[in-house]
């Protein structure tokens, strides 16, 4: 009995052609690397591959961003207002 109640899960949390289908194409719209590209026909698998490239890279301008910020709040007052307003940014 728990092997059928585990198919089951298992069949309800499957994602779906359609739901593939529509992450693709909300993939397509945000992604600028495949949004700015003419061409409708780039695969779903080269979609997910810019999207986590995409992902990645905004990862590392975020890991540069913080560190220039790190850097910037070591060189001024820590009590000015320029201080407290790069450590809220560095503590989102």
């Amino acid at each position: 009995m728990s092997s059928r109640r585990s198919r089951q899960q298992s069949a309800s949390t499957r994602i779906s052609d359609d739901q593939i289908i529509e992450l693709v194409s909300k993939l397509r719209q945000l992604v600028p690397e495949i949004r700015d590209r003419r061409s409708d026909k780039v695969s779903a698998s080269k979609v997910l591959q810019e999207t986590c490239n995409y992902i990645r890279n905004l990862h590392r301008e975020v890991d540069d961003l913080s560190e220039r910020l790190s850097q910037l709040l070591a060189t001024i007052d820590a009590d000015s207002p320029e201080a407290a307003i790069i450590r809220s940014l560095i503590n989102q």
